[in-house]
């Protein structure tokens, strides 16, 4: 039975020990002690080190050397693909929800086709086709979402009935399903045969390959990795990639600088069977079971059956470390309800042989997202790990962009979800990480509608109001760590139905949202925005300015207490961040980003920053509460509290002045409320805090002010037509291509980043368009509603997908913004995006398969910058800028 096992999963030693395989990796590669006991000595220097043999670090190496890198060495502490990879189910899918997810697995998937032909290691590719089945409507819409996502990018797919399942799965049973998703293109593969297949092509491509080599540590001086440390002697390099997989943390920790790699292992447990009496047919297609948990492939005849277990068994959480991973033991009581939702779903193997229950450890990450991507704080210390069970659909895409990122300076898609930076240190606590991936394992399978959130390792940055509000009704959510309100539950609601609110269509939480929007523009409320992120940049003489008018398309070379709205570019024009900055005193600038920024732009400037500097740049997110007043009447409230007159005459837009409010000094008030609507963000040093909250809220009752939260600061931003970075803006969008010009001057007497392409786009034009939809034929009582990522169809065809939607309370209808392109109807060659092309055409947004018809516009509706009116009120075909 055991040599049955391994010669399905490749054993690696006899792989290792072939003759072809050892001519083509000559005497780098030590196949055993016995057979090489004096493998070659690592090399002084390299250009790139690579830790970790397995699939995602093989992958990278491959990439690399297409690329055109030649000095590339892979180091791996036991053998290659002799880690999670050996033991990998070897299913290949690509019905993924996330865009980049899904790109790196169909990537992955045509690598792999071709991957035994171009090397002469046979890989296993074997095209059969997955089945992921729907036992409730709930769970058929998010798989009709997934399909419409598929099907825009070409890849075959189709929503198919159980009697279809039955058809192409004889011994499935269908008596309880509602509907499947049939991929017909995904594929099986023998996860370490692929690894050692790109090892076989990279070290042609000149990669030198060590096992049996451990790294102890990279060392990094002034910020940058100058070489590794390993048990054979020390490597020189530019570049570090850590591919360690569920090692990936301990290794990030084990430098004097450490690298934060926020994942950790749990147990994953998965059936071998012997052959059944008719052995089953090599090409039946692959079955995911999301409601029971489970996934069923063939497997010689017989099946290979894993899942997601509810109670998942983290493992490692000490940091115990093995060379390679070793069977772990065997939990019949564990996975009993894997096994019996197995023979719910296919009774007919009541009489088979069981021929071993593999338990191996997988890697998770607090987001279920895999990371990559630079350090943050050691520049040439790149980092691909933390798979998350689905290191061979996602490893040749992953190794692609990431090599690509290494080799350009950035990756050929937007891989911001992906990114090491979305992560501070403090998802990095083993504590932290034991508990939240013992929720992200099963979440792998269960029904993720829009709008849930991570239950786990909640509470860890709040607000000094946090416990305040929570009084009040506040409902939280998560961002970048830190407890943000959703909305508030009036008193006398059922809390109870709202806090399990789970839906595809109209949530529970609609008439609340819709009251505080209300409210919002006919009198005043508060909304704590304490999360986003808040910079200190100051200088002893005009360094500053110098340095930040580089960094930033618009002019901040203005008066002192204005406020700039502006993008960080890169050199590609795109937005790297989008951003608030006033002008404090003549050397010192106070800037407001997204609260997932906080990393990632500190990261940002600080790597732009010049050598000799006597910048002073600080990070200040801590030191003020942020509470937003918005509203007609929060001017109102300002001028009683402040004994200080703020009508536009005294306080223009866009303005910045330190001020008292109550008792408390030292406020910094901004006249911007990030939606359109008037109002004032209020900086408050937080040992104030509470008192500031508690005379506003006093002070505003006559004015019928309320608490509110982001849910209506998103309704309110979207019907403005306002993009948001991380949802709408990303590295690969500029301002020219959203709207923003008015943020860009390219006459500011200085040169700026992404300067020369935004100059290219303002006279050739643009590839794609930022575009507002109204919704026209769309029930929202009965339709599904739109949140994201839906596909936009112009006159039939595709143009693009949605960034963000919400429910309009003043028009009373959907609005959806996203990016229209325009493809050539003969090659699919992108052309120019005209604002007549946007005008004529006729829109539908696809949700679920199900297709509504939309308005374009370009520009939000004037009315809505003044008073509220009915929908029915509204000329939908007016464009009129603002």
């Amino acid at each position: 039975a055991a040599g049955m096992f391994l010669r399905l999963l490749s054993d690696i030693q006899w792989r290792a020990a072939h003759p072809k395989w050892r001519r083509m990796t000559g005497s780098q590669r030590s196949t055993s002690t016995t057979a090489e006991p004096h493998p070659l000595s690592l090399p002084a220097q390299a250009q790139v080190v690579i830790c970790g043999g397995g699939i995602v670090g093989t992958s990278v190496a491959y990439h690399l050397s297409k690329m055109g890198f030649k000095d590339i060495v892979l180091l791996e502490q036991g053998r290659l693909a002799a880690g999670t990879t050996r033991f990998c189910a070897g299913i290949v899918s690509t019905a993924r929800p996330m865009s980049i997810e899904l790109k790196m697995a169909h990537y992955s998937n045509k690598l792999y086709q071709q991957l035994e032909q171009e090397t002469g290691v046979q890989t296993g590719y074997m095209k059969t086709g997955s089945i992921s089945l729907a036992q409730t409507q709930d769970r058929l819409i998010s798989l009709k979402r997934i399909a419409s996502s598929l099907n825009v990018m070409g890849i075959p797919c189709e929503i198919i009935s159980p009697k279809k399942v039955s058809q192409l799965h004889p011994l499935i049973n269908i008596h309880d399903l509602v509907g499947a998703m049939y991929v017909p293109e995904d594929a099986l593969v023998s996860s370490a045969n692929v690894s050692l297949a790109l090892a076989t092509a990279a070290s042609r491509n000149g990669v030198q390959i060590h096992e049996r080599t451990s790294v102890s540590h990279v060392t990094i001086q002034k910020g940058r990795v100058t070489g590794v440390e390993t048990d054979r002697g020390r490597i020189q390099c530019e570049y570090f990639v850590n591919c360690a997989g569920q090692w990936a943390y301990e290794l990030g920790h084990s430098g004097e600088e450490p690298v934060h790699i926020p994942v950790h292992a749990c147990e994953h447990f998965y059936l071998l069977t012997h052959p059944l009496q008719e052995p089953l047919s090599s090409s039946l297609p692959t079955i995911v079971d999301p409601d029971g948990r489970i996934y069923i492939r063939n497997w010689q005849g017989g099946i290979l059956s894993g899942g997601f277990e509810k109670n998942p068994k983290p493992l490692f959480t000490e940091g115990r470390n093995q060379l390679e991973i070793q069977n772990l033991q065997e939990d019949w009581d564990h996975f009993g309800p894997l096994l019996s939702a197995l023979l719910r779903r296919m009774p007919g193997l009541e009489a088979l042989q069981i021929m071993q229950l593999v338990n191996c450890p997988e890697s998770f990450t607090p987001d279920m997202r895999c990371i990559m991507g630079e350090s943050p704080t050691a520049r040439g210390y790149f980092v691909l790990a933390g798979m998350n069970s689905a290191g061979i659909s996602y490893g040749g895409g992953a190794g692609k962009y990431l090599a690509e990122w290494i080799v350009n300076g950035y990756p050929s898609e937007n891989v911001w979800p992906l990114d090491l930076k979305r992560f501070g240190t403090l998802q990095s606590s083993r504590t932290f990480l034991r508990h939240r991936v013992m929720e992200v394992m099963p979440l792998m399978y269960d029904l993720k509608v829009p709008r849930w959130d991570f239950q786990t390792g909640r509470q860890l940055r709040t607000s000094p109001l946090y416990d305040r509000l929570d009084a009040q009704g506040a409902r939280w959510m998560e961002k970048h760590g830190f407890e943000r309100v959703k909305y508030f539950v009036p008193p006398g609601s059922d809390l109870l139905d709202l806090d399990h609110s789970k839906t595809f269509y109209k949530p529970d939480w609609f008439d609340i949202v819709g009251a505080e929007v209300k409210c919002c523009k006919e009198a005043v409320c508060v909304i704590d925005m304490s999360s986003f992120t808040k910079f200190e940049i100051s200088s002893t003489g005009d360094q500053a300015l110098e340095y930040l008018q580089y960094l930033f398309s618009n002019d901040l070379d203005v008066p002192v207490g204005h406020v700039v709205h502006t993008g960080m570019l890169n050199e590609k024009g795109g937005y790297e961040n989008d951003c608030s900055i006033a002008r404090l005193s003549k050397r010192s600038f106070f800037m407001i980003s997204p609260t997932d920024q906080q990393v990632h732009c500190w990261a940002w400037l600080k790597s732009h920053l010049p050598d000799d500097s006597n910048l002073v740049l600080e990070d200040v997110t801590w030191k003020y509460t942020a509470l937003n007043l918005i509203g007609p009447r929060a001017v109102d409230v300002l001028s009683e509290l402040s004994y200080a007159p703020m009508t536009a005459e005294h306080f223009p837009s866009l303005f910045c002045k330190e001020m008292s409010v109550g008792y408390a000094n030292g406020i910094r008030v901004m006249s911007i409320t990030h939606t359109g609507e008037p109002g004032f963000v209020l900086y408050i040093p937080i040992e104030y805090a509470l008192h500031v909250y508690n005379e506003v809220m006093n002070m505003g009752q006559k004015y019928g002010i309320r608490n509110a939260g982001y849910y209506a600061l998103r309704s309110l931003r979207i019907e403005k037509f306002f993009a948001f970075w991380g949802q709408d803006l990303d590295a690969f969008t500029t301002p020219m291509e959203c709207g923003r010009e008015f943020q860009v001057k390219l006459d500011k007497g200085m040169e700026f980043l992404g300067q020369e392409v935004l100059l290219e786009q303002k006279q050739n034009g643009v590839y794609k368009r930022f575009t507002m939809f109204i919704l026209e034929d769309h029930d929202t009582d009965m339709d599904l509603w739109p949140w994201w990522g839906e596909p936009i169809f112009r006159n039939g065809r595709y143009v693009g997908k949605t960034t963000s939607s919400a429910y309009s309370y003043t028009l009373e209808r959907h609005v959806c913004l996203g990016f229209v392109h325009h493809f050539d109807e003969q090659t699919g060659e992108e052309l120019v995006v005209t604002t007549d092309f946007i005008n004529q055409g006729e829109y539908e947004i696809d949700i679920a398969g199900q297709r509504f018809q939309a308005k374009a516009k370009l520009y939000p509706f004037s009315s809505l910058f003044t008073q509220r009116r009915r929908k029915d009120d509204v000329e939908l075909s007016g464009y009129q800028r603002e």
